[in-house]
This record gives C-alpha cells, structure tokens and sequence, in this order.
C-alpha cells in the first residue's frame, strides 16, 4: 500500500513537471520560432556528442535493463543508426531549409510564390523498450533538424537506461529545448494528452490507437510507427541458403523483439523441409551456444517471457509442430529469460502465434501453393510493417511489390531498410500512419508555409467586382474553356 501511495506521488510530481517543461519550450519557441541551420547544427553536435562520450554506458544500461543484451547489438541498432542520422542530417541541413519556388497561374502574373519551410514548435516523442536509444534520439535529430523543441517519454520497462538519458540530455541541453520524462503508465497516458504540435508514438497497434485517441482531444498530428506481423515470402528460385541466412538473421537480432522483425513465413509446400533445415543450419552457426553467449540476447522481461511461453503452449496445443533451434542440453529454464527460436510448423490462423504480433524468437512457417496464394494470405491480414521478399524473378519481385500493401520492403534481405537515412520509414493501415528519417522526418516536423508574393502591379485587380465588365469576360473567355 505505501510503495502504491509513493508511486502515485511520483506520477503527480511528473506529470506536473511535465507539464511545467511543456510551458516553457512553447515559451521558448515563440522567442525563437524559426532557428538557423549554424543552431541545429550546433544542437545536432552536441547530441552526437552526448552519444558518443557515453556509448559504453548506454551498452551497460540497455544490457541491464534485458538481463542480456547483446554489446554490439545495441551498438549496430541503437548507437549507430543515431550517429548515422544525425551526420546525414548535419550534412543536409541547409537545403532542406532553402525555400521551394513554386509555378505561378498566368492569370495572376506578375507574381511569385513559394514554399517555406517552418518549424511545427514544440514535439512530443513516446519512445519503446526494445531500442530505447535508437527510437527515442532518431526521432529527436529529425525534430531538432526542423528547429523544434521536444520532449521524449522513456519507456518505464528500461529504467537503467531511462533514468540514463534523462541525465544525459539534462546535462547536455536546456529543458525548454530537449527534456526527457520518466514514469509509468499514467504518466504516458498524460503525455498523449498535451496539446503538441506533433506526436510520435513508436509502440503497438493497441497502444497507438489511445495514443491516436487521446491526440485527437487536442487535434494533435500524430506519427505513428506500429508494428504488426510482417510477412516472409520464399520464392521458388532463390538459392535456400541465401534465404534462410539473412532471414536467421533478422529472426535472431534482439531476439526478435523488433517492430520489423520476420514475422512468419510462407514458403512453398515442397521447400518447407529445406528451409528449416538451412535455417537451423544457419541460427547454430551464428549462436553455437546461447545460455551463456553474450551474443544472444535476452527477452525483455518476464512477463514478455511467459507471454511468449502462451503462445507456443497454444500453438502446440492446437496441432503445431514446434522445432527448437540449437538448443542442445543447455537448461534455457534456469536463471535466464534467454529463449532459442521456435519454428512453428502447421501453424493455422487459431493459434495466437498467427493473431499477435509475436515479437519474439518464434517463427510460424506457412506452406504455400504458389505466389498468389503467399500474397492472398498477407492480403486477407492487416498492412505490415515491413515485407520481406526473396527471389532473384524481376518480373516476380515488381508484382509482388505491386499487390501487397506494406510499410516498407527489402527484397532478398531482412531489417536493412530501416538504416537508409534517405528512406522514409513508416507504416500504412494498421501498421502505422506518417513517416521519418532524413528529409522525410524535417519534412514531418515541419509546416511547409505557402508563400504568395505581389508587387506593386496586381492583376488581380482585374476580377475584382462589379463583376460582368468586359475584362471578365476576356478572363472566362480565356480561362475557361
């Protein structure tokens, strides 16, 4: 009951201090509503800096908050693909900003007009706990780009490296520039509740449509980025080996606990066999032990353990056949959250495994007829999120992106779309609405302002009333017709 009275306490302090710091960026935005390029730069630096100088802490932070989390796991998907965004940002910058010339109707010649690019003021960033760093800071270089102010909520089930950042970014900035808020699910709640000029949730369908609800009191844009069961489509040329590496791949990292992680795949009915060969070949190659490797990482926490134990009783209990990658005799059970993949054979649409995004080490295989009936299958479900494609057709590869609706694709590879800066990532349906990165994420944080410009000759004057004068006459006889 106290540890109840203590934390509620805590969420009023927050909240309160929340809204506070809320106050103060608008504040600080109307005093500098339109910053310089040489200022997001010098703001851009100094995160990267931030990053950088505590690269090794934020490894110690996020490995603690898994109880196992692989070192260069977090560095290849948290530190680099922050320092890569804002190198490409810094170095983009200026353009972005420059102002777009725009066409002028004759009718309303001599004139100008053109686009102007201006921060939206103050932006709200509800950060996950599968890449604590990576999908908080990626979206602040886009919001510092466009010359907002933010404020990012960190997930309450990493809080080694929650309360890390929130020192970090304290230290570094001031609090009516970039802040970081912590604390539990009523806090988060309150959060989506502030009248941003911008939100950006990166979380679950489920969650996102409070987010989206909540947002919509105040009229808040909102950016989106879900999840949902991003489908694996085997062809029947590709070479199996070079499937099945790059899918063990994006299966294994992080343990699956990725918003595009391989989902579930549909391979030909007669290559099953083969493929799960290659893929078991391929997850013992790349994780010959997994209780005691430190390249293997754990899942989360334990109720995301037990979730995930749900699913493959269920899956079992209703006719799957479960196969356990290398799990030798390693008891997986004792003292580790740390979980080997599971494929799931003869999976069905009644098993959990093929209605909840699984977000975990656990892999349902469909056997397909043909390539219509893979694409009929991901069709007849919700847009993913990402798609994976392998096969070396052309013709095969353009149809099959022509008839699936999906975030984003990577033909014969798997996560790697994520890490293209000149690429927008974002969902469709109920994966996700809006996108960022690069241009793509100043241009989400940014009102492109239309500017119309006359001089002193205005020939608009020409169609003012009484209306029925020869000159209108002359103008509809032109123009209309």
């Amino acid at each position: 009951m106290v540890a109840e009275v203590v934390q509620l306490n805590e969420s009023k302090q927050q909240i309160k201090r929340m809204r506070q710091i809320f106050e103060s960026q608008q504040a600080a935005y109307r005093n500098n509503p339109k910053p310089s390029a040489h200022e997001r730069v010098a703001n851009l630096k100094k995160l990267r800096a931030v990053v950088m100088d505590n690269m090794d802490r934020f490894v110690a932070s996020i490995s603690a908050d898994f109880s196992g989390r692989s070192a260069n796991e977090t560095k290849l998907a948290d530190i680099m693909p922050v320092i890569h965004s804002i190198d490409y940002s810094i170095k983009h910058i200026k353009d972005w900003m420059k102002p777009v010339k725009k066409k002028v109707s004759p009718l309303f010649q001599p004139a100008t007009a053109r686009v102007e690019y201006q921060p939206l003021g103050v932006i709200g960033i509800i950060a996950p706990w599968n890449y604590t760093v990576n999908l908080s800071l990626g979206p602040l270089v886009a919001a510092l780009s466009a010359g907002n102010r933010a404020m990012i909520k960190m997930s309450e089930f990493t809080p080694e490296t929650s309360l890390l950042m929130e020192e970090l970014i304290e230290a570094a900035f001031d609090e009516d520039l970039v802040s970081v808020v912590n604390g539990d699910a009523e806090v988060a709640t309150e959060f989506s509740s502030i009248p941003w000029n911008h939100l950006l949730f990166t979380g679950s369908t489920t969650v996102g449509r409070h987010v989206m609800r909540a947002a919509a009191a105040n009229l808040t844009p909102v950016t989106l980025e879900l999840g949902g069961k991003s489908p694996t489509v085997i062809s029947d040329d590709i070479d199996m080996d070079e499937a099945a590496q790059p899918i063990v791949f994006g299966k294994a990292f992080n343990t699956g606990q990725t918003c595009i992680a391989p989902d579930y795949v549909l391979c030909p009915a007669h290559r099953v066999d083969h493929f799960v060969d290659r893929f078991q070949h391929f997850f013992a190659k790349m994780y010959p032990t997994l209780k005691h490797n430190d390249d293997f990482t754990s899942i989360v926490t334990d109720r995301q353990y037990a979730r995930l134990k749900s699913y493959l009783d269920d899956a079992e209990a209703k006719g799957a056949t479960i196969i356990t990658c290398n799990h030798s005799d390693e008891d997986m059970d004792s003292g580790t959250r740390k979980m080997p993949i599971h494929l799931v054979l003869n999976a069905t649409s009644e098993m959990l495994v093929m209605q909840e995004e699984i977000f975990g080490p656990i892999m349902p295989i469909i056997a397909t007829k043909s390539i219509d009936d893979a694409l009929n299958f991901i069709n007849d479900r919700p847009s993913p999120l990402a798609l994976y494609y392998f096969g070396m057709d052309k013709k095969e590869q353009q149809y099959v992106l022509d008839q699936v609706r999906a975030g984003g694709v990577c033909i014969n590879d798997t996560l790697s779309h994520f890490a293209q800066e000149d690429m927008h990532f974002g969902g469709v349906g109920e994966s996700g609405m809006g996108a960022y990165h690069g241009e793509d994420g100043f241009m989400t944080f940014s009102h492109g302002k239309s500017v119309f410009v006359k001089n002193i000759f205005n020939s608009t004057k020409f169609a003012y009333p009484p209306y029925g004068s020869a000159i209108h006459k002359v103008i509809f006889s032109i123009f209309l017709r």
